[in-house]
């Protein structure tokens, strides 16, 4: 069975600042670790075990596997259903935390308050959900028993850092969402123009394209993740986490300054866009129009064959441009993506096989999952299975997989929600004719307040 659930908007964030006070009178957390025994409601008739390192409910052999995932991940779990039609599943479809909305993170809230609700396994589009689902007592621990160190041990390095407190595992990544220079290769060869391998190549393209073909493009800025694309592989220190609960932030250092720079010259010139790849305005006017397109890795297959539906045989991924007097290559990340089981769980035993066979399974994540798979071995297959289907102008095995090693680790995983910020913060400027220069004072002080809300430090 197929459900869906109500997104969250404005009044879910406000809602989810309100109930955190309730929650934390409600159950003092010593350790991030030991949190998950502390929440009430946790107990089904007053039995509990304590079993691979956490405090189980009584389980239900005979009850339905509730999961949670977003429309993409739909999928998923219909085919898991297909393959194991003796497993009874609810299957419920909500927002998937885009954008920062803290849908997940308001209804455990809601679930922890009246002791009941939680879904058993759930997808989230974000990558900092263990920064409250962990002190919520919401998300077991996978690494003390329920799955096995074989298994982890496959998925890329530093791919499952995010899900990590205190040398304990509390989520798995699903993708790997790393950066790279999407290109036109049928455009390129018609304009005889070479791929750009350093950001200051890339901007002097940029401004020839502006020049010489008017219209077409080699960037895009108006989406709340174009930081993470950008601002991410210049290395700027926007969002460093340093404990816990500090974070440094300073977005006015020059590996920030210079790639603002850079992408208000080519915002200036028109070569680089801000309407947002997925608008209608830039799908209808400006698909077609692509000559270069810094992005994640699953822009090759959501993006331009299936939003832009550019036509086979012009598409292919290069390595993502560094500046050239850096010796150290460095990209930014788009999402991935993490699975999270509830430690309130009464079907672990289900929930864990899901788990697994979701994260690691080729038949999804090797054959049918839209982005880099951060299983290792699936990722070998997905993209054995690229190559196969013809639709790349050229191998893009090389690019993503050195781009996978190459994803800088200052920029944290926070609380709060960089697109969000950047959305409420910098593309109202950019709406309105200023440049990104002009907005990262805003963009910093922005940072600083929602990271202080949530209870971090706040250094520079």
């Amino acid at each position: 069975m197929v459900k869906t659930v109500g997104t969250a908007g404005g009044a879910n964030r406000q809602g989810s600042r309100r109930v955190r006070g309730a929650v934390a009178a409600s159950c003092t957390v010593l350790t991030l670790v030991t949190a998950a025994a502390c929440t009430s409601g946790s107990a089904i008739n007053g039995k509990t075990t304590t079993k691979d390192g956490f405090r189980q409910v009584a389980q239900d052999s005979g009850g339905a596997l509730t999961v949670w995932v977003d429309s993409t991940r739909l999928a998923a779990a219909k085919l898991y259903q297909k393959q194991n039609p003796g497993v009874k599943m609810d299957i419920v479809t909500y927002d998937g935390d885009a954008n920062g909305s803290h849908y997940l993170q308001t209804k455990v809230q809601l679930f922890n308050r009246t002791g009941k609700g939680w879904p058993d396994v759930v997808f989230s589009s974000q990558n900092n959900e263990v920064t409250w689902a962990v002190q919520a007592g919401f998300t077991a621990p996978l690494n003390n028993g329920l799955v096995p160190a074989s298994t982890l041990g496959k998925f890329a390095s530093g791919a499952n850092d995010v899900c990590t407190v205190g040398g304990t595992l509390y989520c798995l990544r699903n993708d790997l969402s790393q950066a790279v220079l999407w290109y036109n290769k049928k455009l390129l060869d018609k304009f005889g123009y070479q791929l750009p391998t350093t950001w200051e190549q890339y901007a002097a393209l940029g401004k020839k394209v502006a020049s010489e073909h008017p219209g077409y493009l080699v960037g895009d800025a108006g989406d709340s993740f174009a930081p993470e694309i950008y601002l991410w592989a210049s290395k700027c220190g926007a969002n460093r986490i340093t404990g816990p609960k500090a974070v440094s932030v300073n977005t006015t250092s020059t590996d920030c300054t210079k790639m603002a720079e850079l992408m208000d010259g080519l915002i200036t010139n028109k070569s680089m866009s801000t309407s947002g790849v997925f608008s209608t305005d830039f799908g209808k006017n400006k698909a077609d129009k692509v000559l270069l397109m810094p992005g994640p890795a699953w822009f090759g297959g959501a993006l331009f064959r299936g939003t832009f539906k550019t036509p086979a045989g012009q598409i292919a991924a290069a390595p993502a441009p560094q500046w050239k007097d850096d010796s150290s290559p460095a990209t930014g990340n788009v999402g991935g993506g993490t699975w999270l089981l509830s430690a309130h769980s009464a079907h672990i035993k289900a929930a864990t096989d899901f788990l697994t066979w979701v994260t690691t399974s080729d038949d999804y994540q090797g054959k049918a999952a839209p982005g880099y798979p951060a299983y290792a071995p699936a990722a070998a297959t997905w993209l054995a299975a690229q190559k196969s289907q013809g639709y790349y102008a050229a191998d893009i095995t090389k690019p993503l997989q050195d781009a996978a090693t190459q994803v800088w680790p200052g920029w944290g995983s926070g609380q709060f929600s960089q697109e969000a910020i950047w959305a409420s913060t910098v593309k109202p400027g950019l709406t309105a004719g200023k440049t990104i220069v002009s907005l990262l004072p805003a963009w910093q002080d922005a940072i600083g307040k929602y990271a202080q809300a949530d209870g971090y430090k706040v250094s520079k």
